[in-house]
């Protein structure tokens, strides 16, 4: 993709002349501009030949004319020069100078700065960048001139690729610096790695759009990260952009908020390194991102690392390190994965990048894809199978240590970082995680769910809660959720952070969806539903029952009241039938029908034999409600073999101490109902479930069957989708499956403002795999509605993989019995869920049994020591640690650095030539 993006920039975008698209040669190049271009290009103008493809010559020749040409010109690089000597030195009147000195200062050409005490005014002449373009970008001129915020894309590519592996160490254009929260503690710090240094000695501020996302923006290349208020300008810098309306001016309180605000987003720091930071000065403080930002493109693409970081490295104590994955998050840079910590794993060799700035060779492998080829783990060693494993890749290992030290409060805000409904999911969740834990190769599995459940008891407290901080005030934006179930709470609750406008959309009087009326009360009790919806509601979500989009209202109406875009998360809401004959008997009932009536207070009370077929968990939630409705006698069919069964282990354990009767390896075939009364069902024998493909398709012994004499059959064999006329008018189209057709990754579907989670994405699922894709799509919907981002770019794949079970040794581990909850006397007559939850004392024992298999790893190449990673640790694990203290000193300073940089690298590479030889 980004090969594809360099080359169209460099052959088909059109040069703009005078305003006007042109074709290259048709016109002849301007000398003046020329001239001008060689000028600001600095070292790079006069290594670089200058034509019509050239960012310097064409981002210049669409707006400037001859004359300014010569008042740029005559200025000088990176000179101070007063109006009157301007005046003379062209022939001008004072009043013409300042006039044409106004423009461009507007234009953001040059730097325009009033000197009260005698009226004069003082222009200067940046370098191209970071300088002028930076400027030109954000120039209200660039919205009729697009080639100005093309030209920064493709300056930063075709320059940096030629000159980055010249620039050394601490010397390069733009600069990062540490975040303060991050620096070491205790430790002496020099003033000039410190940016509360920078805020205080400056007196005057200002903060307006970052031109790096601007720019990325304006040629629809950005990546969520918007441009408003992320760009910082101090001193002088600060009053020119304020006087040309580029700005607003801010306090010193202000900026701090700002910079403290971007950090809690994610982002870092960088400043412009040539106005001699060996002296303390600096002009702006950019709130940087490793997916849009032009200064951290000489590490992501070129592996340049060391011209751009700081004098810090981030390093991992591996012993504190519980892989939460918080850091590699939010890596700008991506030198942070996950690999694991247990003996044998970790003598595996890893390959780390290959810097181009000091390598042997004269050239290293580029990565033209850095947007879009993050990864999360270390391919040679993978990682905990907790994190892998879990559909919302969940910090297991993070909030289980934190439950260890009764930092509780704490590990329910990690947890919700990726699951809003954490008190939900401890009772109802599938628990992958278990499933694959690697303690499971001692004894028993962490019981990860009862552990997340004791934790998640705060949430439902409304003193105890965790209420996020939003992170935005993005409420002139208006979404709407269809769906009131997990998948569209979590994408509410996610939108909500960013402050937006958020009314969700429920066609049903009670809201949770299949939550509230798919589950009984004894596996989750709807207080616990409501609790964790509460806090939607403080977040200022708006809800609206009984309301049925398609037929109360359709999508375009919505469209017209203003919504600017849609998450559809209907969910499966019907009974899969079996498709035989008499099926309409009223005594022949849809499991999830029959559990929604419940739910809703009019469940169909029982008698006598009742027969449930299936044997996944809805299942076993149906077979379980019909004893309670007054069944007499529950027995279960299904087609799988007993080790088959797709039920969970414990769900199914819970249901034979209920008495259910179990009986596997049997389909249905018919009913048996004489005078319209249901009498029976016949079973056949199932040979098999899956044919040599390992797809779903069963084979039967037709000979061998039973009659099995019941008063009801209910039929939990799977889920189906019932859209009505939701969809009407829109181009979202339905697979044969009844699934809606979208993009898996990004969820948005044919219709650009429509996107879809959830069952009626991916077919009928757990709630922990709804909720994550609630969250995906939160993201997504971010971006679509603000204008230029695109939907993929920058954006955390989720590509776990687990450790190689096959190449640890655990046998040095002691066997420690796994702590079960006390669970109240089984109740067949009651709806109260009767499983108990851990002690506060088994939290700590069971806690302690976790081999804390993940850590985290630092491509040390990579790193730019900007101390994201040390902010997101709440273990105590990531630390910067001081490896230089260069400060460069000013742009002249620059050249003869770079040359004498790139002369030793060549000796370097030339010497080992030859010892290959």
């Amino acid at each position: 993709m980004a090969e594809k993006e360099i080359v169209k920039l460099q052959t088909e975008d059109v040069i703009m002349w005078e305003g006007k698209p042109i074709a290259d040669g048709d016109k002849p190049l301007r000398k003046k501009v020329v001239k001008l271009a060689k000028i600001i290009g600095g070292p790079s103008g006069m290594l670089n030949k200058i034509d019509a493809n050239a960012p310097e010559y064409y981002s210049l020749a669409g707006s400037l004319t001859d004359e300014e040409c010569d008042f740029c010109i005559a200025i000088g690089l990176r000179k101070i020069r007063r109006d009157d000597y301007l005046a003379e030195k062209l022939g001008w009147t004072i009043e013409k100078t300042r006039e044409v000195g106004h423009h461009l200062a507007w234009l953001g050409t040059v730097r325009e700065d009033l000197f009260e005490n005698d009226g004069h005014f003082e222009y200067f002449l940046p370098i191209f960048a970071p300088g002028l373009l930076e400027i030109m970008v954000v120039s209200p001129n660039a919205e009729n001139h697009p080639e100005i915020r093309r030209a920064f894309n493709q300056y930063t590519h075709d320059r940096l690729k030629t000159m980055g592996p010249m620039i050394p160490d601490g010397y390069g254009l733009m600069r990062v610096i540490p975040i303060t929260r991050a620096l070491p503690k205790g430790e002496p710090v020099d003033d000039r790695d410190n940016l509360d240094y920078y805020l205080n000695k400056y007196d005057y501020f200002s903060v307006g759009e970052c031109s790096c996302r601007v720019s990325r923006s304006s040629m629809g290349d950005g990546c969520g990260h918007l441009p408003n208020d992320r760009c910082l300008k101090l001193g002088k810098a600060a009053k020119y952009f304020v006087r040309t309306g580029k700005d607003r001016e801010i306090t010193r309180e202000e900026a701090y908020k700002i910079l403290m605000d971007c950090e809690d987003e994610g982002l870092m720091h960088c400043i412009p390194n040539i106005e001699s930071i060996k002296d303390g000065n600096t002009t702006a403080i950019c709130d940087c991102c490793g997916c849009a930002c032009f200064g951290l493109r000489p590490v992501e693409e070129f592996k340049t690392t060391d011209a751009v970081a700081s004098n810090y490295r981030s390093e991992i104590n591996p012993l504190n390190c519980v892989a939460c994955g918080k850091c590699v998050e939010n890596c700008p840079t991506n030198a942070i994965r996950l690999g694991v910590k247990l003996n044998e794993c970790t003598k595996t060799k890893i390959e780390f990048s290959h810097p181009l700035s000091k390598n042997t060779v004269a050239r290293a492998e580029r990565n033209i894809d850095y947007r879009f080829n993050r990864e999360n783990v270390i391919p040679e060693t993978g990682t905990a199978p907790c994190k892998t494993w879990c559909p919302a890749h969940i910090s297991i290992q993070g909030y289980i240590k934190m439950a260890s030290e009764g930092r509780y409060t704490e590990a329910l805000e990690l947890i919700k970082k990726d699951n809003p409904f954490p008190a939900v999911c401890g009772r109802i969740c599938n628990h992958p995680c278990e499933l694959h834990c690697t303690r499971r190769d001692v004894d028993q599995a962490i019981a990860i769910d009862d552990i997340k459940k004791f934790i998640a008891e705060k949430d439902l407290n409304a003193e105890t809660r965790f209420i996020p901080k939003k992170i935005h005030d993005y409420s002139s934006k208006k979404i709407a959720i269809i769906g009131a179930g997990p998948s569209g709470l979590s994408c509410a609750y996610y939108l909500s952070l960013y402050g937006y406008d958020i009314t969700v959309f429920e066609k049903e009087e009670k809201l949770g969806g299949m939550l509230t009326l798919g589950i009984p009360n004894f596996r989750l009790e709807k207080d616990v539903v409501e609790a964790e919806i509460d806090i939607l509601r403080e977040l200022g979500v708006k809800f609206k029952t009984g309301f049925e989009v398609g037929k109360d209202a359709s999508i375009d109406e919505l469209r017209r009241e203003g919504f600017n875009a849609f998450y559809v998360a209907i969910g499966a809401q019907n009974s899969r039938k079996l498709g035989l004959d008499d099926e309409e008997n009223e005594n022949i009932l849809g499991g999830i029908d029959f559990l929604k009536d419940i739910n809703l207070g009019k469940g169909k009370k029982l008698s006598g034999t009742v027969v449930v077929v299936g044997g996944g968990n809805v299942a076993m939630d149906v077979a379980r409600a019909a004893i309670r409705q007054g069944a007499d006698k529950v027995k279960l069919f299904c087609l799988e073999k007993r080790e088959e069964m797709p039920s969970a282990e414990d769900e199914l354990e819970e249901a034979i101490a209920e008495g259910i009767e179990i009986n596997n390896s049997w389909g249905p075939k018919s009913f048996k109902v004489e005078d319209g009364v249901l009498k029976g069902i016949e079973f056949k024998a199932c040979t098999s479930v899956k044919d040599e493909n390992g797809r779903f398709n069963p084979s039967y012994d037709e000979s061998n069957t039973q009659v099995v004499e019941c008063s009801c059959v209910l039929e939990a064999i799977g889920q189906s989708f019932a859209y009505g006329n939701l969809f009407m008018g829109t181009k979202v189209e339905i697979s044969r499956r009844g699934t809606v057709l979208a993009d898996p990754f990004t969820r948005q579907t044919n219709e650009p403002d429509i996107f879809v989670g959830g069952d009626i994405l991916n077919g009928p699922s757990f709630a922990i795999n709804a909720i994550a894709d609630g969250k995906e799509a939160s993201i997504s919907i971010h971006r679509f509605v603000w204008p230029g981002q695109l939907l993929d770019a920058g954006r955390d794949r989720k590509l776990y993989t687990e450790l190689n079970h096959t190449n640890i040794d655990l046998n040095g581990f002691d066997k420690a019995k796994r702590e079960v909850p006390k669970n109240l006397k089984v109740d067949t007559k009651s709806y109260k869920d009767n499983r108990g939850i851990l002690t506060e004392e088994q939290i700590k024992k069971e806690a302690s049994r976790c081999l804390s298999c993940g850590k985290a790893v630092v491509d040390p190449n990579m790193c730019v020591g900007c101390g994201q990673c040390v902010l997101q640790c709440k273990f105590d694990a990531a630390h910067l640690v001081k490896k230089s203290s260069i400060y460069a000193t000013n742009f002249d300073t620059l050249l003869p650095k770079a040359m004498g940089h790139t002369l030793k690298r060549g000796i370097k590479i030339a010497a080992n030539a030859l010892k290959r030889e």
